[in-house]
């Protein structure tokens, strides 16, 4: 319970924090059982567990990159997939910048329900939200049913950035969400003299793993 309470305030700082250069909102979205929270705790903690425990409504984490001398403040929320919690979650899709678009490979449900979570983010946020669709689990490779070439294909369709991951084995999360932050960051500054932008409005090169030398470890 002590740790629970650790984490919170923890968090709590970290909404408090203002110091950054960016703040993007981010959505985990997909179908129950996904592994969506594995996905994010593996992002966010470094940390994976074979228990499965449903999201209940919506919960998030807070992470702070850095690409070059420029700090990104991340929050990621991880969104309940039953249909129960449809109209709490898409409450949400407001204001959200970039969503990580989730489905099973080993689950053919979850690969044929992608198109539809592709419609609640054209119909709940905004314009420009960009989207990586990520195909999870890829370490379950003899239970496969979602060849890898039908994930790519369907991406392609909608426009959407491709991955195949695996929370369990650290395939590709970082990968997932870098990718992810980058189109947005691309997306933005192609559009900044255009029309006003929710973030802060600076340029900057690619996305870094690690702080300029001059400014501490990582805050997560």
């Amino acid at each position: 319970m002590a740790q629970v309470s650790d984490q919170q305030a923890q968090v709590q700082r970290d909404l408090a924090d203002q110091n950054f250069d960016y703040m993007f909102k981010l959505l985990l979205i997909g179908n129950s059982s996904v592994g969506k929270t594995s996905f994010l705790f593996r992002y966010a903690d470094d940390s994976f567990t074979s228990a499965f425990v449903s999201t209940v409504g919506i919960d998030f984490k807070v992470k702070t990159i850095y690409r070059n001398e420029k700090r990104v403040k991340l929050q990621i929320w991880d969104t309940a997939g039953q249909e129960r919690y449809r109209t709490i979650t898409t409450a949400y899709y407001r204001g959200a910048m970039g969503f990580i678009l989730m489905y099973d490979i080993t689950n053919q449900e979850s690969f044929y329900a992608v198109q539809d979570w592709a419609t609640q983010i054209k119909t709940y946020s905004w314009d420009n939200a960009q989207v990586v669709l990520v195909g999870n689990k890829c370490d379950l490779e003899d239970d496969r049913l979602v060849p890898t070439e039908d994930g790519q294909r369907l991406a392609s369709e909608l426009g959407f950035q491709f991955f195949e991951a695996s929370a369990k084995d650290n395939i590709n999360v970082r990968q997932s969400f870098e990718r992810l932050v980058d189109v947005i960051c691309e997306k933005m500054n192609d559009s900044m003299d255009r029309e006003p932008s929710p973030v802060a409005n600076h340029k900057g090169p690619n996305l870094q793993d690690t702080p300029p030398a001059t400014q501490g470890g990582c805050a997560c």
